[in-house]
């Protein structure tokens, strides 16, 4: 018997190799060529470039010379790029979509990976098992997720960070706990897991979930020391150098867009935004049918080895769950004993994911069409990544008269596992037909306009803008309104300096002029006030200061109230006169432009001088950066994060008690 059943198992493990190796290269391809047809860099991608070429020109990691502020939210995207740039001395736009497309195309084979591990254990002991893909099929069929694979912004980091996590921590809840260099293991989860704030703030739910996990796990306290000193070397050391550093405790960008408060409303539109244009409840319907069988499944297992192993087993498929478990005297051992499971990282996994799902949903969502979503999506997959389409080895057997009570309980149980297996095979085939008519109805003019939700499909925004099909260059970005004429401008007021505002004629900028004598502690140079960080500051010179409204690079727009009706992702707006007052411009009439008001500036340069703004104000422009400004910043991080001001500098002046100025006589 063991001849027979030697050779058939071996086989049986083959097939189910062989199928996963064939989705996931046939998966893996698909995306690689979707993502590279769709290739292009985003304007909020190019944001990061202008800190690396700072970086690169000794300025240190700030989006302008001179300020240390903090314009990306993902800090280990930034060195990331940096370190490649720094490496390969390639152009920094082509660093970034390749680093950000292999990371994309990495991320998803690895994820299958690690889902086919969780399956592999029973696949060559039921019957003939496919593991064919079925989440990742969801997941690189939606166009934005092709998009987001290069874009320049760190998706694709994100994705590979979550499957890097995913694989390891199956792998941890499948090992023996007394395994060779499982301790080396087990702090390497911890150091990967630990980085999660380094890849993307929100993602630290994920990360200290999985790091829970660890430390409640039935080891020794000198493990848990270990774990959390590993986990929390990197990030701690970062945030204490962000503090001092930026004065803040997050990124400028998070101050900017302001975490606090909700926008259910528009979350459920920027759901229905994602959901819409690809029809996506039908394969998450499906996904739901295919969670439900291999619960179901999973529970029929249980039984099948209570019958088997006796009364007293314990129901449980994990093959390497701690044998003397049922012998822990305490309730809370016992419980210690079976986070060590599979099913537990699946939960765990599952749950961070539909956390961080509802967590952007409360937030309103985004400005860009699905992007936030992408990363929870591709979380909640994971379990399904791939799924086991298993065909009973016995299959005649199911119309057999049975011969005895135990023939009809095996009888029972194979036609269960075959209409099993024909409902993965429908759903499968179902959900590659809605793969197939997506891709057929959005591979020529996809995606959805600008609507008054304020949400739009970057890719298809910018290449119809600018005429070019994959805009990957700031070269590509001259082509976008305005950026020729303010290349101009900038090089005709490089010497003696200005304000360069956009104007509502594409061909030409607004300015307003320095004056012969600046103020002290404010350099002369050319400041852009406009809303396009990204093709500005990589188009304009490192001398060059790049602001905008909002304030992602310009804490003074940042550190405003929030506009409750606001565009999402833009619901902060600095009036103009701020930046003339800020900049030592000529704030009269008739210099200043007359669309601006010389009363405001007025205003504007008296609640400039409120305590907390100029302390603020200094703590990102007082240069050097000294061991005594480090210390001091240390200190007010914390106070300056919180720190709110009125966009309307009148207001602004009431509530920092300062008295009003003299209205200007007309003369």
């Amino acid at each position: 018997m063991s001849d027979r059943t030697g050779p058939t198992t071996w086989t049986r493990s083959r097939v189910a190799l062989v199928s996963f190796l064939v989705g996931a290269v046939g998966v893996t391809t698909f995306f690689a060529i979707g993502a590279w047809q769709r290739r292009w860099i985003a304007d909020d991608g190019l944001i990061v470039l202008r800190t690396i070429r700072n970086l690169l020109a000794g300025n240190g990691p700030v989006f302008n010379a001179g300020e240390r502020v903090e314009a990306n939210t993902s800090t280990a995207w930034t060195y990331v790029l940096w370190f490649f740039s720094w490496v390969t001395g390639g152009q920094l736009e082509y660093v970034a979509l390749w680093t950000a497309l292999l990371m994309s195309v990495i991320a998803v084979p690895l994820a299958m990976y690690g889902t086919a591990r969780l399956y592999w254990g029973s696949a060559a002991k039921t019957g003939w098992t496919l593991l064919l893909p079925l989440g990742a099929i969801i997941y690189i069929t939606l166009p934005p997720a092709r998009d987001f694979a290069t874009s320049g912004l760190e998706n694709g980091l994100s994705i590979l960070w979550v499957a890097a996590v995913w694989c390891l921590f199956l792998a941890w809840a499948r090992r023996d706990a007394a395994a060779p260099r499982e301790n080396a293991a087990v702090l390497f989860l911890a150091f990967v897991a630990g980085l999660a704030p380094l890849i993307r703030p929100e993602l630290t739910l994920l990360g200290a979930l999985v790091l829970l996990v660890l430390v409640c796990s039935p080891i020794s306290w000198r493990m848990r020391l270990g774990i959390v000193a590993v986990a929390g070397a990197l990030p701690v050391a970062y945030q204490v150098f962000r503090m001092g550093y930026y004065a803040v405790l997050v990124p400028n960008p998070a101050i900017a867009k302001d975490a606090s408060g909700s926008k259910w409303g528009q979350g459920f539109a920027y759901v229905a935004n994602m959901f819409g244009p690809y029809v996506l409840l039908f394969p998450v319907i499906l996904a739901l049918l295919v969670v439900g069988w291999l619960l179901y499944a999973r529970r029929l297992a249980a039984t099948a080895a209570v019958e088997v192993r006796g009364r007293h087993a314990k129901p449980d498929e994990d093959e390497h769950a701690d044998p003397g478990s049922a012998e822990i005297g305490t309730r809370w051992a016992r419980w210690q004993a079976g986070l060590r499971q599979s099913k537990t990282v699946v939960a765990v996994t599952v749950a961070a994911g539909a956390i961080l799902a509802l967590y952007w949903i409360r937030q309103g969502g985004d400005f860009m069409h699905a992007r936030v979503l992408l990363t929870p999506l591709f979380i909640l997959l994971l379990p399904i990544m791939v799924i086991p389409v298993t065909v009973p080895e016995h299959v005649r057997l199911a119309w057999r008269t049975p011969q005895s009570a135990a023939d009809e309980v095996v009888q029972r149980r194979t036609r269960t596992s075959l209409g099993g297996a024909v409902l993965l095979g429908v759903v499968w085939i179902a959900t590659v037909s809605w793969a197939v008519v997506v891709h057929q109805n959005t591979l020529e003019g996809e995606g959805i306009d600008i609507g008054r939700s304020g949400i739009v499909d970057e890719r298809r925004f910018y290449a119809v803008n600018m005429g070019v099909a994959n805009p990957v260059t700031a070269e590509d970005y001259l082509q976008f309104p305005r950026m020729r004429a303010m290349m101009e401008s900038i090089e005709k007021f490089r010497d003696e300096g200005a304000v360069l505002i956009a104007s509502a004629n594409y061909d030409e900028w607004y300015y307003a002029r320095l004056p012969d004598k600046m103020p002290p502690n404010t350099p002369r140079q050319v400041s852009v006030f406009f809303l396009n960080l990204g093709m500005t500051g990589m188009l304009a010179p490192l001398d060059v200061r790049i602001i905008d409204q909002m304030g992602l690079a310009y804490p003074i727009a940042a550190h405003t109230d929030r506009l409750q009706d606001g565009r999402i992702g833009h619901d902060k707006i600095l009036p103009t006169e701020w930046v003339i007052a800020e900049s030592g411009a000529f704030g009269r009439y008739p210099v200043l432009p007359l669309f601006l008001d010389q009363e405001v500036v007025q205003q504007a340069q008296v609640a400039l001088t409120c305590p907390a703004t100029m302390d603020r104000i200094a703590s990102y422009k007082d240069e050097p950066w000294t061991v005594k400004r480090f210390r001091s910043s240390l200190r007010q991080s914390l106070g300056f994060t919180s720190y709110r001001m009125s966009r309307i500098p009148e207001y602004e002046i009431q509530r920092c008690g300062l008295p009003m100025p003299a209205r200007i006589r007309p003369k």
